[in-house]
Order: structure tokens, then C-alpha cells, then sequence
């Protein structure tokens, strides 16, 4: 007897994705440990913006990339401590001390979670692509300028090195792709600098290497409602810059990669990861344009594997092999660091050819972009001025749009004016001289079957049309309206000022 029951679901685990064959699974192994080099000397560095100890930095790359493998919405993309958010919260560590600090990255993970559940996701459509190649483009220049430092004042021995480190990253690829470019420059270079004996700076002396894991626990703070004022406005920026740069990243390499990823996770996932790493006493952090760019578009990573490897073997290298890692030679990681800067910059969005067709609305608000995030060394402030520049050329584009034409019936009764174009505060606010309101018969028509009307400036100057005609005796019929339109002008019309 068959039961009345609804059969059970059948729950049953899909294959991971890097277990799909040999090549796959040891292009993510390999990218990890690349990414992994890359992120020593880049946490100790973000460590020393905060005014924090370099295992604070080290330890939030462990923490982010390990969490966000999981929990993340953007598959191999790389999250770690970042210099956006080092300097967001390094005034609330230099003035209150660490345990504020870790309290705010706390927070900032919260607020994290509450605007990804609130959507804030949906807010990337918003963003033009001219904005979007903009903020790759300062990337990409921001990325170069943070290697300056590290070719001034340096011994002579430094230069040849990274010539010798870029030249393996250009022609070792030609030879085989199994093993990943920046790897074989990084080994290579390490092995020369160490036999020769030759002095160069090395990533041992940006600091020392943690020498164990990580441990729970709560920031060391008073848990107070003045605790928590003090900490809010740093810990609210830190979770819309941390947001903004991540979800801008995994646009970026959903571009790249040629798939969809769902924002929505990536910013509740980012907020996870930012509570996990604040009471592993890391300093938090977001998506890394540098080392995602060199896990995907260099390596050719493609799955969580590589994301999640980052950060374990960052540990096992400080930890377990901390005297070998401090003897690469900063040089090999400047050559990896420039390769990725030249890969990530969107070249042909400045060829002569592209800068001849693009409208110069579009390049405006791209070189706007590029200027602001490299002015400020803040992506975004870049992004936000971007896109509101990008706002303004396109309602003044769209304002002009708007055409109305009057046409007098023959006995001279009647006028019909046909407006059209979308009618929204930009453009309504010249519809009002549009019409000549001493000739025109008693008999005015207004035709809006090719319009829209968008907002309630839009009926303010249809209100302020009719009043001027009103004012000489003649009467104004609107005709043609859609539906939206239709129920924004009944709801809205001689409500919006205070003489009706």
C-alpha cells in the first residue's frame, strides 16, 4: 500500500568542483600557494598602516580567506587584510588602543551582514561601466604605485632582479603553464639571493612571522554604550568600504571569469568573515583586487580550493617554514606585484581607437574615477564620485531628450501640444517655457502618450502650467498618460504646494 505521505527529500552532496580532474585541482593548489607569498609582506604592511603588531594583519588574512571560501559568494576570489580598511580603522587603534580596533572590526562584520540582508547588493547594477573600468584601471595604478616604495633607496642588486623576476613571468608560460609564472619567479629568485649571498631586502624585514594559530576570544573593552558610540562611525565605514571593494571585485571577476556569482552572500559572507576574524583578534578585511587578480587572471584559478588554500598555507609558511619565507627576496614579490598590475589595467579602454569612439561623457567620468581613487588612495570614494558624475551627464543628456510640439487646430479653437521623452526633474524643469500661454486658444490640450512621468517635479510643472493658463482664463486637459503615470498624477496633482 503506497503511503499518503509526501515522499523525503533526497539530500545528497555535489562533487567540488576542483575535484573534476588532476589539472584542476593542482592549478587551485598551486594558485593558493602564490597568493599565499603574496599576502605575507602585503598584511605586514596593512599591519604597520594600522599601527598594529604584523601578526594582527596576518592573522585576519588567514581568518577572511579561509571563512569566505566557505561562507562567500564569489568563487576564488581572495579576501584579507586590505589597506582600504586598515586605514579606515587605524585612527580608532592609534587613539583607543587594539581592543577597540578588533571591537569595531566586529561591529563592522554586524553591519555587514544587516545591509547584505537588506539588499545593498542590488545597488552594483546602479554602477555604469565606465565607473567599473575606471575603478580597474586605478586599481591597477594603485597596485604599481604601492611597489615604488620598494625600488627606492634600495641596493643596485634590487633592479636586476625584478627584470629577471618579470622576464621568467613573461617567457616561463611559453615553456609550460603546470606550474604557475609567479611561483617559479619567486623560487628562482629566492634561490639566487641566497646562494649568492647577495644583500637585498628581504620579506623578513617587514617584521616577524607569527609562530602559532590563532585564538578565540572577546576584545579587550569595557562594554559600554560609550564604547559602542565611539566605535560605530568607524565600524559603519569600515562595512561600506569593505562592501563596496568586494562586491566591485566580484563584478570585476565575474567579468573575467565569464559567470554569475550572488552578490548577496558575498555580503553577508563578508560580514561573517569579519565577525570570525574580530574574535580571532584580526584586523579585517575585504576582497584584494592584487591577489584575486593574481589567483584568477595569472594563475587561472577558478574554484573556492585556491581561496581557502591562500589562507591555510599562509599559516603553514609562517608558522612551519617562517625562516625560508623571510628569505624571499622582496624584489621577486615587487615583479609579481607590477605583472598584476599590467594585467589588471583595462588597456584598451585608452587605445587611441577606443578614445576616438567613446562619447566624452563616458571618458570623463572614467578619468574622474581613476583621478579620485588614486588622489585618495580610497576606491570608495573613487566609486561614489564616479558614479554620481555619471548620474549628472545622464540626466542633463536625458533632459534634453524632451521635445514638445504645439499644433493650433484650423478654426483656431484648440491647441495640442505632443510632449515627448521621460520626464523627470532634469528635464521638467524647461517644460514649463515650453508653451505659450498669452497666444494660445482658450482650449489647451496636453498629449503625453509618448512621455513618462518619473517623479514629482515632473507634476509640479504640469501643475505650474495649468495655473499659468488658469491665470488668463484657459483650460488645460492632459490626455495620453500610461498607467504609472496615470496614478502619480492623480495622486500627486494640487498637492504639491501649499496655495491649493
Amino acid at each position: 500500500m503506497s503511503s499518503l505521505l509526501p515522499a523525503a527529500p533526497k539530500f545528497r552532496l555535489s562533487k567540488p568542483d576542483w575535484l573534476d580532474s588532476p589539472k584542476v585541482f593542482r592549478t587551485e593548489v598551486l594558485a593558493g600557494l602564490v597568493v599565499a607569498l603574496a599576502l605575507i609582506p602585503e598584511a605586514i604592511s596593512f599591519s604597520i598602516i594600522a599601527g598594529v603588531d604584523p601578526a594582527v594583519g596576518l592573522f585576519a588574512s588567514f581568518t577572511m580567506a579561509v571563512v569566505i571560501s566557505v561562507v562567500g559568494g564569489r568563487k576564488a576570489m581572495i579576501s584579507a587584510a586590505t589597506g582600504a580598511m586598515a586605514l579606515v580603522i587605524a585612527p580608532l587603534n592609534h587613539e583607543y588602543g587594539l581592543g577597540y580596533l578588533i571591537a569595531a572590526v566586529i561591529l563592522g562584520g554586524v553591519f555587514q551582514v544587516v545591509l547584505g540582508a537588506l539588499g545593498v547588493a542590488k545597488l552594483m547594477r546602479f554602477v555604469p561601466r565606465s565607473v567599473m573600468v575606471g575603478f580597474v584601471n586605478a586599481l591597477a595604478i594603485l597596485i604599481f604605485m604601492a611597489q615604488v616604495p620598494e625600488m627606492r633607496d634600495v641596493p643596485w642588486a634590487v633592479y636586476p632582479l625584478i627584470a629577471a623576476g618579470l622576464a621568467l613571468m613573461v617567457f616561463f608560460p611559453k615553456v609550460t603553464t603546470v606550474i604557475p609564472a609567479p611561483l617559479v619567479s619567486i623560487v628562482v629568485l629566492t634561490v639566487i639571493t641566497v646562494a649568492a649571498g647577495i644583500a637585498v631586502p628581504n620579506v623578513g624585514d617587514k617584521g616577524d612571522l607569527p609562530s602559532s594559530l590563532p585564538v578565540p576570544g572577546l576584545p579587550d573593552v569595557p562594554f559600554t554604550m560609550d564604547t559602542l558610540s565611539t566605535i560605530a562611525p568607524y565600524a559603519f565605514a569600515f562595512a561600506l568600504v569593505g562592501l563596496m571593494e568586494s562586491l566591485m571585485t566580484a563584478k570585476l571577476v565575474d567579468d573575467i571569469t565569464d559567470t554569475h556569482s550572488n552578490k548577496t552572500r558575498e555580503s553577508l559572507g563578508q560580514g561573517a568573515a569579519n565577525i570570525i576574524t574580530g574574535f580571532f583578534g584580526g584586523m579585517g578585511g575585504c576582497a584584494m583586487i592584487g591577489q584575486t587578480m593574481i589567483n584568477v587572471r595569472v594563475s587561472g584559478a577558478r574554484t573556492r580550493l585556491s581561496t581557502f588554500l591562500s589562507g591555510v598555507f599562509l599559516m603553514v609558511l609562517c608558522i612551519a617554514f617562517g625562516p625560508v619565507v623571510s628569505d624571499i627576496p622582496m624584489a621577486a614579490l615587487v615583479a609579481v606585484m607590477i605583472m598584476v598590475s599590467v594585467a589588471t589595467f583595462d588597456w584598451h579602454s585608452v587605445a587611441p581607437k577606443t578614445v576616438k569612439r567613446m562619447p566624452v561623457g563616458e571618458m570623463a567620468v572614467m578619468v574622474i574615477t581613476v583621478a579620485c581613487v588614486v588622489a585618495t588612495h580610497n576606491l570608495a570614494i573613487g566609486v561614489v564620485v564616479g558614479c554620481i558624475t555619471a548620474m549628472v551627464i545622464f540626466a542633463k543628456r536625458v533632459a534634453h531628450l524632451v521635445n514638445v510640439t504645439g499644433v493650433v487646430d484650423p478654426d483656431g479653437n484648440q491647441v495640442v501640444y505632443a510632449v515627448t521623452g521621460e520626464l523627470f526633474f532634469a528635464s521638467s524643469n524647461d517644460l514649463v517655457y515650453q508653451f505659450d500661454y498669452k497666444d494660445d486658444p482658450d482650449d489647451v490640450v496636453i498629449d503625453l502618450s509618448d512621455a513618462h512621468i518619473w517623479d514629482a517635479s515632473t507634476v509640479a510643472a504640469l501643475d505650474a502650467i495649468e495655473t499659468k493658463y488658469a491665470q488668463r482664463g484657459k483650460k488645460v486637459t492632459i490626455v495620453g498618460l500610461n498607467k504609472p503615470s496615470a496614478d502619480m498624477h492623480g495622486r500627486l496633482a494640487g498637492q504639491l504646494t501649499g496655495s491649493h
